[in-house]
C-alpha cells in the first residue's frame, strides 16, 4: 500500500501509548483507591511483621490481630477525637463573624487614610465567614449520614482495607508472580531490582509520613495547650493532617494558626511563627533524615514542581501522591540506566580481555614443534 514498515511500527506504538494514557485517565478513580490501599498496607506492614516475630508461620492471624486493634483505634478515634475537633470547628464557624466586627482586627491602630481599607478587609471576611459558616455547619451536621449513605466513603472504608488485606497477604506472590511474567537473564534482575528498590523507597517514605504527621500533632497539640489557644485540638489536628501535603501544607498550617489565633483573639502570633521556626528546623533537619534514612533524595524544586502540577491533575489526592509518584520514577530511572549501562560494559569487558589474551598468550598454530 506503500506505507513505510518503520513509519507504521513508530504510529503503532505512539498509538499504544496514547491509548495506556487515556486508559490510565479515564480509570483514574480506580488506581487512586488501588494506591490508597498500598499506602495503607505499608502503613500496617511494620506492625505486622513485629506481630510475626511472635507467631511465625501465622500470617493471617497477625494480620487478624493487626485489624483487631485497628478497628478498636478507630472507635476511640470516632468517638472521642473526632466530635470534640468537629464541636470546635462548629463553633469556630459560627462565631467568626462576630469576633470580625468587634475583635483585634477591629482594634489594630491605623493610620486615618487606611480605615476605609480596614472596613473593606473586615467586610469581606465577614461575608466569607458568613458563607463559610453556611457551607461548613451543614456538612458537619450531615458528615454521619453521608459516611454511612455515600457510595464513595464506603469504597473507601470498606475496599481500602480489604485491598490492603490482600496487599499484605499475597504481597510476596504478587512478586513472584511479576518476576515470572519476565524470562531468566538480564531483564529479569533488572525488574527484580527495581520492584526491591520501589518497596524500600514508598515503605521509608509512607512510616516516615505517619511518624512525622503525628509528631507534628503531638508537638502543637502541647503547644497550644500551655499557651492556652483556643480550639487547640482543631488546630493540632489541621497541622496533622497537612503534614501529608509537603512544601505547601506546613506553610498552609502556618496561615490557618495565625488566622485563627488573629480572629479569635488569642493573641502571641508571634510565639506561634518561633515555635513553628523551631518546629521546621527540627522536623526537617533532624527528626525527617532519622525516620526517611535517606530513602528519597529529590531536590526540593523538583518537590514543589511534584506538589502543584499534582493539584492541577488530581486536587488534594494528586498532591498527595505527587512526591512518591516522584521517588518511584526516579528510582526506576536510575536502575534502568545502571542496567543498560553494565549491559553496555560487559560486551566491551569480554572483547578487552580476549584482546588481552590474544597479547599475552602466544599463537600455537605459530609456534615451533619440538622434537626429542
Amino acid at each position: 500500500m506503500g506505507i513505510d514498515e518503520r513509519a507504521l511500527r513508530v504510529v503503532w506504538t505512539v498509538f499504544l501509548f496514547a491509548l495506556l494514557i487515556a486508559l490510565v485517565y479515564y480509570i483514574r478513580s480506580t488506581i487512586a483507591l488501588f494506591a490508597i490501599a498500598i499506602f495503607f498496607s505499608y502503613m500496617l506492614s511494620p506492625l505486622v511483621g513485629l506481630i510475626e516475630r511472635f507467631i511465625p508461620r501465622r500470617k493471617t492471624l497477625a494480620l487478624g490481630l493487626v485489624y483487631a486493634a485497628l478497628i478498636g483505634i478507630l472507635v476511640l478515634l470516632g468517638f472521642e477525637l473526632i466530635p470534640a475537633a468537629t464541636t470546635e470547628a462548629k463553633n469556630l464557624a459560627a462565631e467568626v463573624p462576630n469576633m470580625l466586627k468587634g475583635g483585634p482586627i477591629a482594634r489594630i491602630w491605623l493610620p486615618h487614610w487606611l480605615e476605609p481599607v480596614r472596613a473593606q478587609v473586615i467586610s469581606t471576611l465577614t461575608q466569607g465567614a458568613t458563607g463559610l459558616s453556611t457551607r461548613v455547619l451543614p456538612f458537619l451536621q450531615r458528615s454521619g449520614a453521608r459516611i454511612v449513605s455515600g457510595l464513595s466513603y464506603v469504597l473507601l472504608v470498606v475496599l481500602v482495607p480489604i485491598l490492603a488485606f490482600f496487599f499484605l497477604k499475597d504481597g510476596h506472590s504478587i512478586r513472584i508472580a511479576l518476576l515470572g511474567a519476565v524470562e531468566e537473564g538480564h531483564d529479569r534482575t533488572t525488574l527484580e531490582l527495581i520492584i526491591e528498590d520501589v518497596h524500600l523507597v514508598l515503605g521509608r517514605y509512607i512510616r516516615a509520613l505517619i511518624l512525622l504527621a503525628l509528631a507534628s500533632f503531638a508537638a502543637w497539640l502541647i503547644f497550644l495547650s500551655a499557651m492556652r489557644y483556643s480550639y487547640e485540638l482543631l488546630l493540632a489536628g489541621i497541622c496533622g493532617v497537612l503534614e501529608f501535603i509537603p512544601v505547601i501544607g506546613p506553610a498552609a498550617a502556618l496561615v490557618v494558626l495565625l488566622v485563627v489565633c488573629a480572629i479569635t483573639g488569642s493573641g502571641g502570633l508571634l510565639w506561634i511563627i518561633v515555635f513553628w521556626g523551631c518546629f521546621r528546623i527540627f522536623q526537617d533537619y533532624v527528626l525527617n533524615p532519622y525516620v526517611m534514612s535517606a530513602g528519597i533524595e529529590i531536590h526540593p524544586l523538583l518537590v514543589l514542581f511534584g506538589v502543584l502540577a499534582g493539584a492541577g491533575i488530581g486536587g488534594v489526592t494528586g498532591m498527595f501522591f505527587s512526591v512518591p509518584a516522584i521517588a518511584v520514577l526516579r528510582v526506576v530511572y536510575l536502575d534502568l540506566r545502571a542496567a543498560y549501562t553494565r549491559k553496555q560494559l560487559v560486551p566491551t569487558t569480554s572483547n578487552l580481555a580476549e584482546v588481552i589474551r590474544a597479547k599475552v598468550e602466544p599463537d600455537r598454530s605459530e609456534t615451533p614443534t619440538l622434537h626429542h
